[in-house]
């Protein structure tokens, strides 16, 4: 992951999943839901009927880290870092460290993704106190492999990984206590933020491959190390605009849903099929108004 591209798919692949958890909280927070429900795929999917009815963010917690582990054994092309032990050393030194340790958190976020598809197929009362734990244990493997990922690192990439732990172990901790407090508002938009700021962070690290600038930042430079932690609070801020923003573009559907809702409601109206004349011209008296069309005429002649 020491590259742009290492750091890419998985700042995209958090990032995706951040927009769409603090979607769902909005939606939830509008609706006044006290239960946050998570969208399901269709029942059939490219022709086949799905054994199982899962959500969108199990297969995405499958299918994201599935091509992050290709790529730290296979890319760039042509190489293959599959080896942990390199036996032709009389000293059997261990290799690829850096790969197999974001291996591992890839793992992780699999095994979360499976336990998902598992618990919503099951759909038992601990289902969800399992979804949460498999989550929290996915995080709390991340900010203890990021700790220990800074060895043999400059200080600049001390610092980026260690301010990357922050937001990890803060969803890893929220995730906790959500097995034994289930749909709570607060907690819900507490992890859209910190999910928010932990993908936006790692868009900042892709950053720092490509500068800005485009002046290189520079490990043995005070001014640039201070900047770092600046822009990290900068990022803090912006994940709460972000989730405002996220907000208020939910707001404006669900008030653009609720009103074509209600239009429709008002619009159509069911015929009484057994109702007597005097019913008939008092529904035909209404309805005409509302839209000018042939209503209550449709309704007169279907009745017997």
């Amino acid at each position: 992951m020491g590259t742009l591209e290492g750091h890419l798919l998985p700042g995209v692949g958090f990032l995706m999943y951040a927009f769409y958890y603090s979607s769902l909280t909005s939606l939830a927070l509008l609706q006044k839901q006290t239960v946050l429900n998570h969208l399901l795929l269709p029942r059939k999917l490219l022709g086949h009927r799905l054994i199982w009815q899962v959500s969108y963010e199990a297969v995405m917690k499958v299918i994201v880290p599935a091509f992050g582990i290709i790529g730290e054994y296979f890319y760039p092309l042509g190489v293959n870092r599959l080896k942990m032990i390199d036996w032709k050393d009389p000293r059997r030194l261990f290799i690829f460290k850096d790969n197999w340790q974001h291996v591992t958190m890839f793992g992780f976020f699999i095994l979360s993704g499976v336990v998902d598809i598992v618990s919503q197929a099951q759909q038992a009362r601990w289902s969800l106190k399992l979804e949460r734990a498999a989550e929290a244990l996915a995080f709390y493997v991340l900010g203890l492999l990021m700790i220990t990922h800074i060895e043999n690192k400059n200080a600049l990439e001390i610092r980026v990984h260690l301010l990357l732990v922050l937001p990890a172990f803060l969803l890893a901790l929220v995730l906790t206590v959500e097995i034994w407090v289930p749909d709570n508002a607060p907690l819900w938009v507490l992890k859209s933020w910190m999910g928010l700021v932990l993908s936006t962070w790692m868009m900042q690290i892709c950053e720092m491959y490509i500068p800005l600038t485009g002046q290189p930042w520079r490990a043995d430079n005070p001014m640039d190390l201070a900047f770092v932690t600046i822009f990290f609070c900068w990022h803090l801020a912006l994940g709460v605009a972000l989730l405002i923003a996220i907000y208020g573009l939910c707001s404006l559907w669900h008030r653009h849903a609720s009103s074509w809702t209600k239009t429709l409601g008002t619009k159509y109206q069911r015929c009484p099929t057994e109702s007597g004349g005097e019913e008939l011209e008092k529904l035909s008296a209404e309805a005409v108004p509302q839209d000018g069309s042939c209503l209550a005429c449709a309704c007169t002649a279907s009745s017997p």
